[in-house]
Parts: C-alpha cells; structure tokens; sequence
C-alpha cells in the first residue's frame, strides 16, 4: 500500500503545482484540465482550463491535488502535509521558501524531537510541517 496526499485547491492548482515542483525539486507527472478531460461539456466555461488531476513525484512519494468543482471547494483543515528531512540546511531552504507570502504558524526551530521543526500554511492554503531528524 502507499499513502499519497491529494488536495484541493480553489482555482490555483496549477500554480501551486509548479511552485511545488520547483521548491520541492519534483517532476509534474500529469495534469489534466476539466475541458481535456471527458467532463468537458458538463463543466462551466470558465472552469475548462481549471485542473482536473495533477500529479508530482518527488522521490518515491507522489503528491496529487485538484482544483474543487464548482462551489465544492472547503478550506483545508484538521491536517498538514509533513516533510521530514535530514540535513538542516535543506529543511530551512524548503521551510522559507513555502513561507513565502504564507503564514508561519510555528517558525522553523530546535526542539526536543528534532533538530529543527516548524509549521506553515502556504500562499495556496496547503498547510505543512517541517521536521529535521537529530543527529544520531
């Protein structure tokens, strides 16, 4: 079994998907939009170029999403997408750059568990959490 996150997005999709290709060093692996798709003629206009299904592989994990149907969309809530790192450094860069234009809910620090954590919720919603193993 394997667990992918998938999440919705209210129209950004897409631009969340080649941020999060870009900061997260993946591959977009598919993306579909509502009128390349066969719900073409069922969906309004102005939803045609909307995403239907993306997909990014970063390393052996693939992360999934979608911008909702029409008055579907709901705020996420009660989770977070978490990254676990080893290197520092890493964790830092990554942390910054999804902090852009997001809000920091718990900035990037030591603690008892890990060498550093934090956690966020980017300019698209998507919330996260940072963890940095201690060295062993």
């Amino acid at each position: 079994m394997k667990l992918n996150p998938y999440l919705s997005f209210n129209d950004e999709c897409e631009a969340a998907f080649k941020f999060y290709e870009q900061c997260l060093g993946g591959k977009i692996d598919s993306m579909m939009t509502y009128g390349e798709s066969p719900m073409a003629e069922q969906t309004p206009p102005e939803k045609l170029d909307k995403i239907m299904h993306a997909s990014l592989i970063v390393g052996d994990t693939v992360l999934m999403g979608s911008d909702a149907p029409p008055q579907m969309f709901e705020k996420p809530q009660g989770f977070s997408v978490s990254l676990l790192f080893t290197d520092p450094v890493e964790a830092e860069r990554i942390f910054d750059a999804l902090a852009e234009n997001g809000t920091v809910q718990m900035p990037l620090q030591e603690t008892f568990w890990a060498s550093r954590f934090g956690m966020l919720v980017d300019r698209f919603g998507t919330p996260w959490m940072i963890n940095c193993d201690l060295p062993a």
